[in-house]
């Protein structure tokens, strides 16, 4: 089982969205979608309504982070 996550955890879910979708550039994701996609994570356990934008940009920049990473 997946350990619980919440909109807090940026850098861990930024490591799961980089494992879930490998090949999408985060800088090109609307943070509507973002959200969508956080929340549907196995783990996550936040409050979808808790959310802003600061929050959905440290998770934006953790997972631009991974992606570099992959990219080489």
């Amino acid at each position: 089982m997946a350990r619980e996550i919440t909109w807090n955890d940026s850098e861990e879910i930024g490591i799961q969205l980089q494992e879930k979708f490998p090949d999408l550039d985060p800088l090109t994701v609307r943070f509507t979608e973002l959200h969508k996609y956080v929340t549907e994570l196995e783990g996550f356990s936040d409050e979808p309504a808790k959310s802003n934008e600061s929050k959905l940009e440290a998770i934006q920049m953790a997972w631009y982070d991974e992606y570099q990473d992959a990219q080489g």
